[in-house]
């Protein structure tokens, strides 16, 4: 095709030629024609095929034979080609072009997970040395270097090949980091700081209070507190955050938000992976935006403004590309004060509570007397360790409460999400297909609401024959989701459904909670730290405040304007809208916006 290059991708890890009969091999017109070979099994990888693309003719019949769906095939321009920059082996995923890092700024990157931003990162940190694109050879920096002539990129390259450049990177899975490192809080931060703050940033955060606790014992968010104040603590040209708000709660994403922001100055190149766009949108000045195929291919767009750039993700196209990444734009609902008092039209009471009292042995949860409609959805917010889970875990009737009882209004069943997704959740042996059947027969049928709302939407088809025990993390979460959705229920409890997800997954999520929750007209309640998912999900919000670990208070449902005013008045934030997408924003401190915003005690939705 004239001006068109093939890439065929195969994902290794789906394809299973012991349990198919090499439908792709066999269905090649190429190989059937006896005019060449496109594709043949390979006894280097162990029986699985290999796709020569310069003789693929992208008919695309392998992609459907392949009963795994384990096979990509796509056309892209001969020119992009030529902005190669990494590829993982013969039919791996390709990285073309590469995020430009601002000397003083920091740069934020929004995409699909599996579009190459942790690739890319890694190699502006000199842990992966490109192969422009041709995985048979190893080019010299000096042949790398010149692919970015005449671009700030080469000057940062060069900068970084001549070792004139010392990086420090903050990784993205904190939970794998005990078995590498041994030792206390206080021992890793000392061994890390070369600046003299470690102790300093270890108070801002709150880890002066285990300081002399074995990393083996501290929790998840503590664990991302820890890396964060050890790759703020080294002396460093480059400081890498590749999702630094995973495992935390929205005070502490704010308070990290606050930290990385201070450190940005002349003489540092910053460069942030983040999937909670208000965090991304405080923190950066400039995104590039990956698009592509997941697992496939990724390509990193021309630098936007933040503002501009995060709107133009969820409007769904790139002006400077000419590229649309999806055919609905993603919306906020743009809400007054009185708008939100009015509310939806109740029809049927699912659930009442009276004043509870809920005790998990020191920690006391008191909760205000509460009820939830059909058709709603009820956002809960609160920082870690203030009984959230514990509150919807007593709505779902798995803890007693010591005062006070939850009633509910004749035979209604509940579905329950847990926050914790793992391996021990699924059964052993069960595929993805198996699980989503159980839940719902209905929901396996190509063409069904339920199929269209969450297998495809959420691309767990993609996913069928994959043992669930054996899926990532953010898989594991949306097959979670997924199943809980899918039974026939009155009241949905999700607890931290877009943790592990990327920004268009966790609104997928959300679009579909909002959705089976209408439409079946049944009730859900949400608990959630990103906010733009609370906002852009819930009718009414219970936000709980007090003191972690010791006793938290749960108010009644409340309209979204004054929970979120109640519950960011104790964090000291304001949120502004934006005028063209109606996303919440978050005002930099001490700004004019923030000033008349908390003068006026409007912190939520206050001036565009």
């Amino acid at each position: 095709m004239a001006g068109k290059v093939r890439l065929a991708v195969i994902d290794y890890d789906v394809c299973k030629p012991r349990k198919c009969s090499y439908e792709c091999i066999n269905v090649c017109p190429i190989n059937k024609s006896g005019r060449g070979v496109a594709i043949k099994a390979d006894k280097e990888k162990k029986g699985k095929p290999v796709i020569f693309e310069d003789v693929c003719i992208g008919c695309g019949l392998c992609v459907k034979a392949c009963p795994f769906d384990a096979i990509f095939i796509v056309n892209l321009p001969s020119e992009l080609e030529e902005q190669a920059v990494h590829r993982y082996g013969v039919n791996g995923f390709k990285l073309y072009r590469l995020p430009v890092p601002k000397d003083g700024k920091a740069v934020g990157l929004i995409g699909k997970n599996g579009t190459g931003k942790t690739t890319a990162v890694r190699i502006l940190g000199g842990e992966l040395k490109p192969n422009l694109g041709d995985p048979n050879r190893e080019p010299d920096w000096d042949e790398i270097i010149r692919r970015f002539r005449g671009s700030e990129l080469q000057t940062y390259l060069r900068k970084l090949a001549d070792g004139k450049l010392r990086v420090a990177h903050k990784v993205q899975h904190v939970d794998l980091v005990p078995r590498y490192l041994k030792g206390t809080v206080g021992q890793l931060l000392e061994r890390a700081d070369e600046r003299g703050v470690a102790k300093d940033l270890a108070q801002e955060l709150g880890l002066d209070t285990i300081w002399d606790r074995d990393i083996r014992k501290i929790s998840g968010g503590e664990l991302q507190k820890l890396l964060i104040a050890a790759v703020l603590s080294k002396d460093a040209n480059v400081y890498i955050f590749d999702e630094p708000s995973s495992y935390l709660d929205i005070r502490e994403r704010m308070r990290v938000a606050n930290l990385i922001m201070r450190e940005v100055k002349p003489g540092r190149y910053f460069l942030v992976i983040e999937h909670d766009l208000a965090v991304l949108d405080f923190v950066t000045e400039i995104v590039h935006i990956l698009y592509g195929e997941p697992g496939a291919y990724g390509i990193v767009s021309t630098p936007y403004g933040t503002r501009v750039g995060v709107n133009n993700f969820l409007e769904g196209y790139l002006p400077a590309e000419n590229i649309r990444l999806r055919k609905e734009p993603i919306r906020f609902r743009k809400l007054s004060e009185a708008s939100v008092e009015a509310g939806p039209k109740k029809k049927i009471k699912y659930l009442e509570w009276t004043d509870l009292a809920v005790r998990r042995g020191s920690f006391t949860l008191r909760a205000e007397a509460g009820e939830v409609w059909s058709g709603e959805v009820i956002g809960i917010v609160g920082p870690n360790g203030i009984g959230k889970t514990t509150f919807i875990a007593t709505l779902a009737g798995k803890i007693e409460p010591v005062d006070g009882m939850v009633m509910i209004e004749g035979e209604y069943t509940v579905s329950y999400k847990p926050q914790y997704v793992g391996p021990e959740l699924f059964p052993k042996g069960y595929t993805v297909g198996d699980l989503l059947r159980e839940a719902n027969p209905e929901a396996v049928v190509p063409g069904s609401w339920l199929y269209l709302e969450l297998i495809q939407k959420l691309r767990l088809n993609k996913l069928w024959d994959r043992e669930a025990r054996r899926l990532s993390g953010g898989e594991m979460q949306k097959l979670a989701v997924a199943i809980a959705l899918a039974r026939e229920a009155d009241i949905y409890l999700l607890d931290e459904p877009s943790a592990y997800l990327d920004v268009e997954e966790r609104l997928a999520v959300a679009r579909a909670i909002r959705r089976v929750t209408e439409g079946r007209g049944a009730a859900a309640f949400v608990v959630e730290h990103d906010l733009l998912v609370i906002d852009f999900i819930s009718d009414k919000l219970i936000p709980i405040l007090g003191k972690p670990g010791v006793e938290g208070h749960a108010s009644k449902p409340m309209n979204l304007y004054k929970a979120m005013n109640l519950f960011l008045r104790e964090l000291g934030v304001t949120f502004r809208r934006d005028p063209a997408t109606g996303r919440p924003r978050v005002n930099k401190p001490g700004s004019f916006l923030d000033r008349m915003q908390k003068a006026k005690g409007e912190y939520y939705y206050g001036g565009a």
